[in-house]
């Protein structure tokens, strides 16, 4: 079980640069990835978000990509493209002669010239960079995942200890439910007896048949039993390697509902004070479920 939540940093240097990716991820129920990236390096894009795909399931996952000159180096060389700047003086000078401009090409209109004058990141477009970074968001990765892990370890502790509290409901309930139907015939002989109706005897046919109705439309069995089995459903998901997170937001869909169910069937004062306990530490289970990829 993981946590959708987490932060990894990594590095590489290749050929006097550094690149550095860091990726921060929140929760999301799906999976989204956003990328930043200097222009350098945004052909990378696409290959980026597919090694990210591969191993995060759910969650936002932010990823800042950096590239600089490794240290000990000039943060930013320059250099002249000296072919480049003959072409452009003497198509200058063949421009300036066309239009009959009188004046000589001067250096600097030479150098403002698009692509004369070059750094180091500039001169990075054209190198291929991508095991560089895939070496770094490797690196990076490798940190958020066991970020996610550890902090998945605890919700899992904390929804194991929400499945304990609710799990203990439910065998309260189990336990009083066969009491429900007595309760309910020693609760209705006293309204009769309190009405003046004496004559009614405990073992009256209409009397019988109203606790029997009653004993059936207030049979929680069905509803005791799938809870039960999605608490061992939950244990599974425990034990799982596998992104649960979807699951579990199924799960606790499903145990509100059966919840519910026994709340509005039983009419016993133990059985919905326990509904009470379930519910409460349900909405706890739901909200930590939110967190897990």
């Amino acid at each position: 079980m993981k946590s959708m939540t987490g932060y990894g940093r990594g590095e590489c240097a290749q050929d006097g640069f550094k690149i550095t990716v860091e990726l921060s991820s929140v929760n999301r129920k799906q999976a989204e990835v956003s990328v930043t990236l200097p222009r350098e390096l945004d052909m990378l894009e696409a290959q980026i978000r597919d090694a990210i795909n591969r191993v995060v399931a759910r969650g936002r996952v932010n990823v800042r990509v950096s590239l600089h000159a490794a240290e000990g180096k000039e943060s930013a060389r320059k250099h002249i493209n000296h072919a480049l700047a003959k072409d452009y003086a003497a198509e200058f000078a063949r421009l300036g002669k066309a239009l009959k401009i009188s004046g000589a090409v001067t250096l600097d209109q030479v150098l403002r010239a698009p692509g004369v004058f070059q750094t180091d990141e500039q001169l990075a477009e054209s190198e291929d960079l991508w095991p560089a970074v895939e070496k770094a968001l490797n690196a990076g990765l490798s940190a958020l995942l066991k970020m996610r892990e550890r902090e998945g370890a605890h919700l899992a502790k904390d929804l194991s200890a929400r499945i304990g509290v609710m799990s203990g409901a439910v065998s309260k309930v189990q336990k009083q439910s066969p009491q429900t139907a007595e309760n309910y015939r020693q609760n209705l002989l006293a309204r009769i007896k309190a009405a003046g109706l004496e004559n009614i005897a405990p073992d009256d046919e209409r009397l019988l048949k109203e606790i029997v109705l009653f004993a059936d439309r207030s049979d929680i069995t069905e509803e005791l039993t799938r809870l039960q089995s999605h608490f061992q459903q939950f244990a599974d998901c425990a034990k799982s390697k596998e992104p649960v997170g979807r699951t579990l937001d199924f799960l606790a869909q499903e145990m509100n509902r059966e919840i519910n169910t026994i709340g509005s069937k039983a009419n016993d004062a133990v059985i919905s004070r326990e509904v009470v306990t379930l519910k409460t530490e349900l909405e706890r289970f739901r909200e930590q479920a939110q967190n897990v990829e």
